[in-house]
């Protein structure tokens, strides 16, 4: 289990980055912990209703409102969403300011910054207002320089073998 206040990024091209993070989520509410996850750059729709029936133990958070992920989108409707993306990446900064949760999971922000949504200089001040009580999960394709200063423990989730069905 992660240290105290520690964080985390799951990074890469690879499948498995969310998968990693909800296995932690499972883990900390077992131990009692509070979580909240904050999904980006999915829609509304990706985790579906599942998401609902690990509530309240783990309680997911998504500000987009398209169905479709963000890449899937046109112009205005990105511009519509990077609103929305701001509105959670907001919301993250409170709950961490707050200390309303014990691990915050923060899916896919990593693309926030890959996608030109918002910059690393917003993500890092994100991260300081974390504080020594509360733990945090970032996952994302591509993780810049300045944001590794920020981390504990760093996993590259990379493909070895694909086949396809």
């Amino acid at each position: 289990m992660m240290e105290k206040g520690s964080v985390q990024i799951y990074y890469g091209e690879g499948r498995g980055k969310t998968n990693a993070a909800l296995g932690s989520a499972l883990c900390a509410a077992g131990e009692g912990k509070t979580v909240f996850i904050v999904q980006f750059m999915k829609g509304k729709g990706a985790s579906g209703d599942f998401a609902q029936r690990l509530e309240p133990d783990i309680k997911f958070f998504r500000f987009e409102k398209s169905d479709e992920y963000y890449e899937a989108l046109s112009d205005d409707e990105k511009n519509e969403e990077k609103m929305n993306m701001k509105n959670g990446l907001n919301f993250a900064k409170k709950v961490l300011v707050t200390g309303e949760c014990n691990l915050l999971i923060l899916d896919e922000v990593l693309g926030l910054v890959d996608n030109g949504v918002i910059s690393s200089e917003e993500l890092e001040t994100l991260l300081q207002a974390k504080t020594d009580d509360t733990e945090i999960i970032m996952t994302g394709r591509v993780l810049g320089d300045s944001v590794r200063a920020y981390a504990d423990e760093i996993y590259h989730i990379a493909v070895e073998k694909q086949t396809t069905c």
